[in-house]
Parts: structure tokens; sequence; C-alpha cells
């Protein structure tokens, strides 16, 4: 079976679909040599403590009430 499959793998001169031109991209050359990809996953381990300490200041019982009697001001404004 797997000299079957070996007989049928190979590469197109052109490819012409999409999901074949992703399947011939080179993608180990790219993440192997652009900066841009280092850069990517250490930005995203430094920013998630700073997004977690917002969500937690945001999202603290506090400020949960003090934004429902703003709410609920607001609402009895309306009616």
């Amino acid at each position: 079976m797997a000299d079957k499959a070996a007989e049928i793998g190979r590469p197109m001169k052109f490819p012409h679909t999409f999901t074949s031109k992703l399947v011939q991209f080179p993608w180990k050359h790219y993440f192997t040599n652009q900066w841009i990809w280092k850069y990517y996953a250490i930005a995203v381990v430094v920013s998630i403590p700073v997004f977690k300490k917002i969500s937690n200041l945001a999202n603290s019982p506090e400020n949960v009430a003090k934004w429902a009697e703003i709410r609920r001001k607001e609402a009895a404004e309306h009616h």
C-alpha cells in the first residue's frame, strides 16, 4: 500500500487548486528563516499575563457592582 502512495505522490508542476498550493508551500523554510514567527510567539506569551490582569480588574466584584448600579440608574431614567 505504501508503494502505491509513493507512485501517486509526485507534486504537480504548477498547483492549480488552493489545497495543492498549501500542500506544496515551503512552510518549514518560512518558519525557520523569518523573524516574524519567533517574535509573534514571544509576543503572545508576554501579552497573556497582561490581558489576564486587565480581565481580572474589569471583572472584579466591585467593578461588576458599580456597572450594575450605573445601568440600574440609567434604566430608571428612561422609564
